[in-house]
């Protein structure tokens, strides 16, 4: 029998009634992504971004990627929302300016709260992290006008992240699993989590809500656009998503394993193909 893995994540008030909408895909690769200074008052020492969905200079939800240069450090600083990240390549650090660094490597999960001043730094050749607000504009203000939300900043490093399989289900090293990041399915939140697909996974994601976001963190998974006959290979950084009751072909090649970031507003299952 096929091992199903089920995540329960609840509603989001911005997309009620969403699940009569006909199912709709949108992908958009890595190499696809249109970059632009983060902070345009920066100049040139402003990391780069690139929207991956929303607009974070609106009003609305967002979902974006940064890019920061080897040796990055920014000034102390605040935002005017509170943001998730998740790091994809490279290391990140984020906290209070006096901090000792904290090093966040690839499939590390970090907040931060409106208000709050802190400094964020990176190191690698290559330092890539995805970014989310629950609402816009994302703007950059200096610490003079720092506030306390009643937030408090998280950072958790992959090695800390905490999987797990459907209840119910045997323990499999060869089965996919997943960790919640944020929300709590029992008080009616949007849901954030990671989904992990061993090397060699071959098999499907079935969404039962109205809406279905996902970025891939590590690995390159195989993706089989619907009504095409071409796989396309999500590169860290590629986008996926869908609305209303819809399915995603996915596929880890056999040497590596897969992760990947969703949000969503209901019920997915993750099933391995026979």
């Amino acid at each position: 029998m096929a091992m199903v893995l089920t995540a329960w994540v609840l509603a989001d008030s911005a997309h009620a009634g969403g699940s009569q909408h006909r199912p709709s895909t949108d992908v958009v690769l890595a190499s696809e992504v249109q970059w632009e200074k983060l902070n345009p008052a920066r100049g040139d020492k402003s990391p780069q971004a690139g929207t991956l969905w929303g607009h974070r200079n609106g009003i609305g939800p967002t979902g974006f990627l940064v890019k920061f240069v080897d040796g990055f450090s920014s000034p102390p600083h605040i935002h005017n929302v509170s943001y998730r990240g998740v790091v994809i390549s490279g290391h990140v650090h984020n906290d209070d300016p006096d901090a000792a660094p904290m090093w966040l490597p690839v499939g590390s999960f970090w907040t931060q709260p409106r208000g709050e001043v802190h400094i964020t730094a990176a190191k690698g050749s290559a330092n890539v992290g995805y970014i989310e607000i629950e609402r816009g504009p994302y703007l950059v203000l200096p610490p003079k006008q720092a506030s306390d939300s009643g937030e408090r900043p998280i950072n958790v490093h992959a090695s800390n992240i905490v999987w797990v399989e459907q209840p119910g289900i045997p323990a499999s090293a060869a089965g996919p699993k997943v960790a919640f990041l944020w929300g709590n399915p029992q008080d009616g939140q949007l849901n954030g989590t990671f989904v992990k697909l061993p090397a060699g996974f071959k098999g499907k994601i079935e969404i039962h809500g109205s809406s279905f976001r996902a970025v891939v963190i590590k690995g390159q998974p195989q993706y089989q656009v619907p009504g095409e006959t071409d796989l396309k290979t999500l590169d860290p950084g590629s986008y996926f998503s869908s609305k209303g009751e819809s399915v995603h072909q996915v596929s880890s090649q056999a040497g590596a394993e897969s992760i990947i970031y969703v949000r969503t507003d209901g019920r997915y299952d993750v099933i391995p193909a026979k």
